[in-house]
């Protein structure tokens, strides 16, 4: 897969500035951890996969008797030992891919935190199939932020410096596994907005922990993404930013 636009992306994660800027990223809210716990039945041993820095493995670790965390970048998983629970005795981190790192089945729960589209599918939707108990689920989670009237302006600048047109979210994207019945939903939920507060340079740090806005990719073009995204929060009168957190958890079989 060498030249694959996918695997050029990834490979952002790999550099340990982009990781440690995950940092900024809004946390899961309460309630998908919620969730998540009544989707795991026995036995109570989970499977994270690209974990990254953990943000949910380190959490879902206290209701699991055992959590799998895979991802393919050492720097991820070095990160993540560092932060609060990544210590965790119960909590195991695994270097590699989903399609076949070494893994310790069955599970009763999978879960998966907009990582997906990371994966070679067809291969990767097979193997977590058969690592499933009889009754478990995979469970997708990711998040949504609630920006307000500027929103729009944001996505604006936004799709002009990054290199992908179209960024195929988590939901549009189980439906289009399960309409191509590659994954069976059983069932969806979207919590209720959780407030969340940072400076604008902690949201500009945010935007560059991701592949196509990282400083490494953009280069020289860094500096003008910043100033872009500044102008727009002076435009609204902005020195902080304070938006809402929307949990999504859509869960199934891959079939």
């Amino acid at each position: 897969m060498v030249g694959h636009p996918k695997m050029t992306l990834s490979a952002v994660f790999s550099n340990r500035d982009v990781v440690r800027r995950y940092r900024h990223r809004a946390p899961y809210p309460d309630e998908v951890l919620t969730t998540l716990g009544r989707l795991l039945v026995t036995p109570r041993t989970i499977l994270d996969v690209g974990a990254g820095t953990g943000a949910l493995a380190r959490r879902i670790v206290g209701f699991a008797e055992r959590v799998d965390a895979v991802d393919p970048s050492a720097a991820m998983i070095h990160e993540g030992r560092r932060l609060a629970g990544g210590a965790d005795r119960r909590l195991h981190w695994i270097l590699g891919r989903a399609e076949d790192a070494p893994l310790s089945p069955p599970y009763g729960l999978i879960t998966a935190g907009a990582s997906l589209h990371w994966l070679h599918l067809d291969v990767a939707l097979a193997r977590l199939r058969d690592a499933l108990a009889p009754d478990a689920v995979m469970a997708v989670a990711d998040t949504e932020i609630v920006h307000g009237p500027c929103r729009p302006e944001l996505e604006a600048v936004i799709r002009d410096h990054s290199e992908i047109e179209h960024h195929t979210e988590t939901p549009e994207l189980m439906e289009d596994l399960d309409a191509s019945c590659r994954f069976a939903i059983q069932g969806r939920q979207r919590t209720k907005p959780v407030p969340f507060e940072q400076t604008i340079d902690d949201y500009i740090e945010m935007l560059h922990s991701t592949s196509t806005l990282a400083r490494i990719r953009l280069g020289d073009r860094a500096s003008r993404f910043d100033a872009d995204i500044r102008a727009v929060f002076a435009r609204h009168g902005l020195d902080r930013l304070r938006h809402g957190v929307v949990g999504v958890v859509i869960w199934g079989r891959p079939t």
